[in-house]
């Protein structure tokens, strides 16, 4: 379970969302984002033939298309070591350099926060 110790209720939040989403969907990522205005995306790993996205990469696709402006944060729980510098991208082209990234283990703890620019 996610460790909330110095971590913000809205983050912990998130975390929860993506795990749930990694063992739901039974796929290798699980991935939340915040927006400024507080709504939350969820998405897994998509892995089709003709498209393969991470599951950070979805959630912002899907914050774009629903209209967010901006990213307060974003959260992955997945078994690898790092986010991926791909995934920081797509975090950063919406949410700014500053935009904290969660990367938690499959079990919800946290493991570390890196801005999405570096």
């Amino acid at each position: 379970m996610t460790d909330s110790t110095g971590i913000n209720p809205e983050d912990t939040k998130i975390i929860t969302l993506a795990r749930s989403a990694r063992a739901r969907n039974g796929v290798p990522e699980g991935a939340a984002v915040r927006d400024e205005t507080g709504r939350t995306y969820v998405a897994g790993t998509v892995e089709l033939e003709s498209l393969k996205l991470s599951a950070l990469q979805t959630a912002v696709a899907m914050a774009v298309a629903s209209g967010a402006e901006s990213l307060e944060a974003a959260a992955v729980v997945s078994a690898a070591p790092t986010v991926a510098d791909a995934d920081r991208a797509a975090v950063r082209d919406l949410g700014g350099p500053a935009t904290p990234v969660l990367l938690a283990s499959p079990d919800g703890t946290l493991t570390s926060t890196t801005p999405a620019g570096g």
